[in-house]
């Protein structure tokens, strides 16, 4: 299928004055300075496939760059918005736990020296009142830094490594020893 014709640029001494200062400018990032160049050149009335030579850029790139110019002027040459995974947590949820990482377990009555992950995740879920980590889910992670020792045979497992049986997880999987007495606490 042929592409269509390169669409022909007209700059206005605005444009122009800034195009040169972002192709030029020394402190201008890599990517606007390509694009303010592709477009300079597509102005001056190179086609594609000679600016893309020029400049080192796929043709593909070269003809995005010249047709957004076309379609938006100035703003178009900067970045889009991209769309990002939703946040899975609120801001206040960020900055509790932030809070309680930054504290020593043993100020909130926690005999421990200092937090971990799965120890961190379990307090915080127990002073949210609905947990988002089930136990069972909890003797999961840890057995998964345990499960590469050598004799570890999964949950349940009487190596001493993986720790005694979680109480009141429907798994019966393990927990680490100085976990044992607080299994039952929640």
């Amino acid at each position: 299928m042929p592409l269509g014709r390169a669409v022909c640029l007209t700059l206005t001494a605005a444009e122009r004055h800034r195009l040169k200062k972002m192709a030029y400018g020394h402190k201008t990032e890599h990517r606007a300075r390509q694009r303010a160049i592709v477009v300079l050149l597509a102005a001056r009335g190179r086609g594609n496939a000679r600016i893309a030579a020029e400049t080192r850029l796929h043709v593909d790139t070269v003809r995005t760059w010249r047709g957004r110019f076309a379609d938006g002027g100035l703003p178009a040459l900067a970045d889009r918005k991209r769309s990002v995974r939703p946040a899975r947590f609120t801001p206040v949820q960020v900055a509790e736990a932030k809070a309680l990482a930054c504290q020593l377990p043993a100020e909130t009555g926690i005999p421990l020296s200092r937090w971990s992950c799965p120890e961190l995740a379990a307090e915080l879920n127990a002073r949210a009142g609905s947990p988002t980590a089930s136990p069972c889910q909890r003797c999961a992670a840890g057995y998964a830094r345990t499960r590469s020792s050598p004799g570890s045979t999964g949950p349940g497992s009487s190596n001493p490594r993986l720790g005694l049986p979680c109480q009141g997880c429907p798994c019966d999987g393990p927990v680490r020893p100085h976990l044992a007495g607080q299994a039952t606490r929640r």
